[in-house]
């Protein structure tokens, strides 16, 4: 990746852009989980080390800020820099990014090759980075695990209200079904459209919801 004038990322080979910053497959899982978001902005470029910086980037709900050092090694070694992540937002959004993280990775982003290495870097502890990635996760698991049976109540309480609505509902049941799957992937994005999907298709099985009330009238009932 490369920069312009004022910080922003941009690729290479865009009009005015410059420098060359390494991200590293950690900063890219975490940017990715914020979904859509404004341009990330380095608030410290690289300078001889393209691994060495600091950047910001925002949505609605969540600030992230990333930044890269090396804590082994005196930076010759790629696979022996560190990420430290710091996210503000509502707790809950914070938990579905870090949960993403670690899908998209594979992986567990806080397992290190140099463990003592890192931990003096760090100041912490294995136990304690993992017991804060896995509180995070859990919470993210819990959240998404409450609204799908929220919806899935609602599928039961529609079943044999309105016969027209009966195929929306098959729908948002297996949307619903999708999202389960998604959620023990630990696949947070995949597990809120399914969740969408599951939503729109109950509006569109309740007779009282204007979509609903448009397409029996569309359809003759």
């Amino acid at each position: 990746m490369a920069f312009d004038e004022d910080g922003v990322m941009q690729q290479f080979g865009i009009r005015g852009s410059f420098g060359k910053v390494y991200l590293g497959d950690v900063a890219r899982a975490s940017l990715r989980s914020l979904g859509t978001h404004d341009p990330p902005v380095f608030t410290q470029m690289p300078r001889i080390d393209e691994q060495n910086w600091e950047l910001s980037c925002e949505t609605d709900e969540v600030k992230m800020t990333i930044s890269s050092s090396h804590y082994w090694g005196f930076g010759l070694f790629a696979r022996c820099f560190l990420n430290r992540i710091v996210m503000e937002g509502s707790l809950p959004t914070r938990a579905r990014c870090a949960m993403d993280i670690v899908s998209s990775l594979g992986r567990n982003p806080w397992e290190p090759i140099r463990v003592k290495a890192f931990e003096r870097s760090t100041s912490g502890l294995m136990t304690a980075h993992t017991s804060s990635w896995d509180g995070l996760i859990s919470l993210a698991r819990e959240s998404m695990s409450d609204d799908i049976t929220r919806l899935q109540d609602s599928v039961h309480r529609m079943r044999g209200v309105d016969e027209a609505g009966d195929a929306h509902l098959d729908s948002a049941d297996e949307a619903l079904e999708r999202a389960m799957e998604a959620l023990s992937d630990k696949n947070a994005p995949a597990v809120d459209r399914a969740l969408s999907r599951a939503s729109s298709a109950l509006v569109r099985a309740d007779p009282n919801s204007d979509l609903g009330s448009m397409e029996r009238e569309l359809l003759g009932d």
